[in-house]
């Protein structure tokens, strides 16, 4: 187990004040010198959904440019970038990328590929949250007991019952593309799942999920509406599979809904502090989300039930502010190893 110590009350934000706080850094980020130039490479409805004209018009206001990338071409035929971001998969553009970054360390890679992989897999997905010890945080943070499951279906009760795990249980794919969820209510059931997936216990959680977003250092939280809380009564009248082609969307938000404040209460500012600090070091990655649940009828005890890599951070309020000041601040990085570079190379001639 591994603590990483707290963050103070001093380094407290209120979460929900992204409006206003985007607005000041928006005024007080200085232009760069020269265009900052962000290479994307994402899939035709990622590219939508991020790179909307308030993003973009902002973006040119700051001095950020983005283009697209030809993924059939090699990058250093490409450019020059400050920064390349990303979010594909397959070994032929892994390697392109892996190239690319060998040729040219001064640029940013928003990601690391091997890094993102650790994402994609909901079998060791959550590994390094269970691995965190942060019961002095303001909270406790665990992951629901979950089972890995690649075999035949109708072996998976007996596999279940060996677990220990209780029903009901969500059952999710185990690559991590698809947002698809499955609830099962009884034994039954789980013969009609289609492995490879992962089942995790459900835990109640009053109907309402915090989606933390993280870009870089700054972190933002919103709530969200999910599956609604299961008693003994549901056990014993429900049977089969229920499935959920996405719990958690844009839709569903719940920041303005009139909730109890036990189930709508955000987690701890310094407990979010850690805990993103803590998956950054561990997992190398700088734009990822924590799915968050806090237990029914507790204050303190939390669930991380999910991750996902470079979220859908158009239905982040302010994230175009948060997003342009998080590049200009990695380009002005890559610009002073720009010069380090140079020195090194002046040195040795």
């Amino acid at each position: 187990m591994v603590s990483g110590g707290c963050v103070g009350a001093e380094g407290e934000v209120d979460p929900e004040a992204v409006a206003p706080a985007a607005a000041a850094e928006e005024a007080v980020v200085p232009a760069p010198a020269r265009e900052v130039v962000v290479g994307y490479a994402l899939t035709s409805k990622k590219a939508k959904s991020f790179l909307q004209p308030k993003l973009r018009g902002l973006a040119r206001k700051k001095g950020i440019l983005f283009v697209a990338i030809d993924q059939k071409r090699p990058l250093s035929d490409q450019g020059p970038f400050d920064i390349v971001l990303h979010k594909l998969t397959g070994k032929g553009w892994q390697q392109l990328l892996e190239e690319y970054r060998e040729a040219h360390p001064e640029v940013t890679v928003l990601d690391p590929p091997g890094a993102i992989a650790n994402l994609l897999d909901r079998q060791s997905m959550l590994q390094e949250v269970s691995e965190l010890d942060l019961t002095d945080c303001h909270g406790k943070v665990r992951v629901p007991k979950q089972l890995f499951v690649n075999t035949d279906p109708s072996s998976i009760p007996a596999a279940v019952r060996r677990a220990g795990l209780s029903l009901p249980l969500v059952a999710k794919p185990l690559v991590a593309k698809s947002h698809e969820l499955s609830l099962a209510y009884d034994p039954t059931s789980l013969t009609k799942l289609e492995p490879p997936l992962v089942l995790q216990e459900f835990v109640n959680h009053g109907g309402v999920m915090f989606k933390v977003y993280i870009v870089g250092d700054a972190i933002r939280v919103v709530r969200r509406f999910s599956l609604p809380n299961v008693d003994e009564g549901d056990l014993s009248n429900n049977a089969g599979v229920f499935r959920f082609p996405r719990v958690s969307c844009a839709a569903a938000s719940a920041d303005d809904a009139d909730l109890d404040p036990g189930v709508a209460e955000l987690p701890p500012r310094p407990l979010l502090e850690i805990l993103a600090r803590e998956l950054r070091r561990r997992l190398g990655l700088r734009l990822f989300n924590i799915d968050m649940i806090r237990q029914h009828g507790t204050r303190d005890r939390f669930y991380v039930i999910d991750m996902n890599y470079f979220p859908g951070y158009g239905k982040m309020p302010g994230y175009e502010h948060v997003f342009t000041d998080f590049l200009l601040s990695l380009a002005q990085k890559g610009h002073k190893r720009r010069s380090s570079y140079g020195s090194l190379s002046s040195g040795e001639g």
